[in-house]
């Protein structure tokens, strides 16, 4: 039987319909049932959703509850650890801390325990280090401790140290570094605020760039790397660089509408974070721009999908054409 966790999330929930499409056993966390309601959604992009969810066997616990995660560990031999919490809000770097780092060790000691086979964790290129030159980032660039790091980028390194101990405990694993993954559903959170925001008529762009892949290369690709021989390797996931002024202009193509005209400069986004900051200590709210998330709309990384390409004879969607898909699922699903 295979473990998910984070399933009700955007990658997960994409994973668990093909698990379950290719008659696996599925065992999947979660905490609560309006969670599953997402799952429900993305089912339902890929045709009969009732049937197909009926053959997920739901267990709710939270991943860094150790005696309520034991029992989601009996009869397991395969992990894939979606769980992540994301986030470039400062406040929410203890949360993180305690998802990202402890709920990761405790996935891998309960899988050393249970005497797992091997272990998938969804990682970020975020984990990955800069280039010092400018050049194409790659699995091999080296973390720089001395950057000025986010929060997130800082524990899901941190999860991904825990993940190489599972694998000089006797755990195999694989680790995947997503660049921004567009897929359907969750249209309020992560990347779906992207096609919100266009399809409502967003104005503003930046030029920025980094990576992009499609959420169904990255399951494909999770879902090959776990039935290869393949263990103990890192493999960056992102189909093409493009700005995000690109991406807005790709999306809004196939919407139908006008595409965002004014250009924000990276003095204006380093403005406006700090006020947002400011607001964010008088309303208690969350921030709707940080610091972190500010400087990457304006910084320039580019990754390279060579080793997947060629350790499994992988070929990404193009980005146009994930765009085009996500979007016609947006209006068929509007959200309110």
């Amino acid at each position: 039987m295979i473990l998910v966790t984070g399933g009700t999330g955007l990658v997960g929930a994409h994973l668990l319909y093909h698990l379950i499409k290719n008659e696996e056993k599925v065992r999947v966390i979660y905490r609560s049932e309006e969670k599953i309601e997402k799952v429900k959604e993305v089912f339902s992009f890929y045709g009969d959703a009732a049937s197909f969810m009926n053959n997920i066997e739901w267990f709710k616990a939270d991943i860094t509850d150790v005696p309520a995660m034991i029992p989601a560990f009996l009869g397991i031999k395969k992990v894939y650890h979606c769980a992540a919490f994301i986030s470039f809000n400062p406040k929410d770097y203890r949360e993180m801390r305690k998802v990202n780092i402890h709920g990761t060790a405790i996935i891998v000691n309960l899988s050393i325990a249970a005497k797992i086979h091997k272990i998938c964790f969804v990682g970020s290129i975020a984990s990955i280090g800069n280039s010092l030159n400018g050049g194409v980032i790659t699995e091999d660039n080296e973390w720089n401790s001395q950057e000025d790091n986010s929060g997130y980028s800082i524990t899901k390194l941190g999860a991904e140290m825990e993940i190489w101990r599972a694998s000089q405990e006797g755990v195999s694993v694989v680790i995947v570094n997503p660049g921004i993954i567009l897929g359907s559903s969750f249209w309020n959170t992560g990347s779906g605020k992207l096609f919100y925001r266009v399809y409502n008529g967003f104005k503003y762009y930046t030029e920025g760039i980094t990576g992009f892949v499609g959420v169904k290369d990255v399951v494909k690709s999770m879902v090959l790397l776990m039935n290869s021989e393949i263990e103990n390797e890192r493999f960056i996931l992102v189909s093409e660089n493009k700005s995000f002024k690109e991406i807005f202009f790709l999306i809004a193509v196939a919407f139908g509408k006008k595409p965002p005209s004014k250009k924000i400069k990276s003095w204006q986004t380093e403005f406006f974070w700090r006020i947002s900051s400011l607001l964010s200590r008088f309303t208690g709210n969350a921030p709707f721009l940080t610091k972190y998330s500010a400087r990457s709309a304006h910084s320039i990384s580019k990754y390279s999908s060579q080793k997947i390409e060629k350790s499994l004879n992988f070929q990404f969607e193009k980005i146009e054409d994930v765009v085009q898909e996500v979007c016609e699922n947006y209006r068929n699903n509007v959200p309110q």
